[in-house]
């Protein structure tokens, strides 16, 4: 007997829907065939996880979100987020790439694009966030800039040339 031809459930509501549906449109869980028992003692800590995302946060470029000063800080909001169903990834922030460094030093923690607004919600509720900063990580993206650090620079050097140049002439 093909499991195709056996009915689907919901987990979380226990409804009844067809064979080509693949999410309950009551509570957004994926559906299980109705064979199988609903609390399965087998389901991976991943799998766990992967059932906690919602699926209209799963769309759209990467987006930098929030930073943890350290690895285990960005995994706690990682939690904090997969809790609200938003799914995100870290990436060692730039310039912090050494690999002798291990969990020490700042984590971005990214999200697609689709639960951006989510994630800042979920992060400023929890006081990780400003509510006047427009993203975490993404809020310091235009000092990490080269040009804008060379041009910085060359203002710099310019307004300390200036000033040798005026005492020079005051000198003579």
């Amino acid at each position: 007997m093909s499991r195709a031809a056996d009915p689907l459930v919901c987990p979380g509501c226990g409804a009844s829907r067809p064979a080509d549906e693949r999410f309950c449109p009551g509570c957004g869980m994926p559906l299980v065939f109705a064979g199988l028992p609903l609390a399965d003692p087998s389901v991976t800590p991943a799998r766990e996880r992967a059932r906690k995302i919602k699926k209209q946060f799963l769309d759209g470029e990467l987006i930098a979100v929030a930073t943890g000063r350290n690895q285990p800080e960005a995994e706690f909001i990682q939690g904090l987020l997969l809790e609200e169903g938003v799914p995100s990834m870290l990436r060692r922030s730039r310039g912090f790439d050494v690999p002798d460094m291990l969990a020490a030093g700042p984590r971005d923690v990214l999200v697609p694009a689709a639960g951006a607004t989510a994630a800042r919600e979920v992060l400023l509720q929890a006081d990780l966030l400003a509510a006047g900063q427009a993203g975490g990580a993404g809020a310091r993206a235009g000092i990490d800039r080269p040009s804008r650090i060379a041009a910085g620079l060359l203002g710099l050097l310019a307004v300390v040339g200036a000033v040798a140049w005026a005492g020079t002439e005051l000198l003579h």
